[in-house]
């Protein structure tokens, strides 16, 4: 068997591009390479998020304003931004909970787009800038494994980022390609859903439920006893 190669398991010094790395999920994992050394990346679709969250992060964080759904925009970012050591894509609009029957399928058809293809073109053409040792990170969610009534767009986009990491892994190797699955995970993204959106996930009813803004952090707060 060949020996694979090992490398030193830090962030400082290296590229990370973060793709949704805006606000959220995104955002929080570019700072907190950037608090280890690395130079960032972020891109979004809006540039008042992109210049926001750029202002943000340390000095000489390159930010930009691309639709994460078009193939050409996808394609052209890679080639212009070169080499990067690893790529994290948290990109998505917020999933609309509704019943099956009452599901808009051109907007889903739209969710899908950006969570599923947008991470698909973001392999493929990220892929091969990436420098040995890198990885890939994709973004999935626990609806793909334990879905909710009305959440049959959201469970399905999930289960398929699973699956899709689960096929690059192999395409891509010696590249690393896993996905994260967290659970419900309240940002500033969901607006004022948050507490419905928290109640609906735990639960709970309105006064079990209280919710503590700080800037862009939202938490959710549930007492041990009723």
């Amino acid at each position: 068997m060949e020996a694979q190669t090992e490398y030193p398991r830090t962030l400082n010094g290296k590229r990370i591009v973060v793709l949704g790395g805006t606000s959220g999920m995104g955002f929080a994992t570019a700072a907190m390479a950037a608090r280890e050394g690395s130079a960032i990346v972020v891109a979004s679709s809006r540039r008042e998020s992109v210049d926001r969250a750029v202002a943000r992060l340390p000095k000489g964080t390159e930010g930009y304003a691309i639709d994460l759904s078009n193939e050409e925009h996808v394609r052209d970012f890679f080639n212009h931004i070169g080499a990067f050591d690893h790529l994290v894509f948290t990109a998505g609009d917020r999933l609309q909970m509704s019943e099956l029957s009452e599901t808009n399928v051109e907007q889903a058809r739209h969710v899908f787009d950006l969570r599923f293809w947008g991470a698909f073109m973001a392999a493929k053409y990220g892929s091969s800038q990436i420098r040995p040792g890198g990885s890939i990170v994709l973004t999935s969610g626990i609806a793909g494994r334990r879905p909710r009534k009305g959440s049959a767009v959201g469970a399905g986009i999930c289960g398929a980022a699973e699956a899709l990491t689960r096929a690059l892994a192999v395409e891509l190797a010696p590249i690393r390609v896993n996905a994260v699955c967290p659970g419900p995970v309240i940002t500033e993204m969901w607006g004022a859903y948050r507490r419905k959106i928290v109640q609906r996930c735990l639960g709970v009813s309105d006064r079990h439920c209280r919710l503590d803004v700080r800037g862009s952090r939202t938490s959710w707060r549930k007492p041990t006893s009723f």
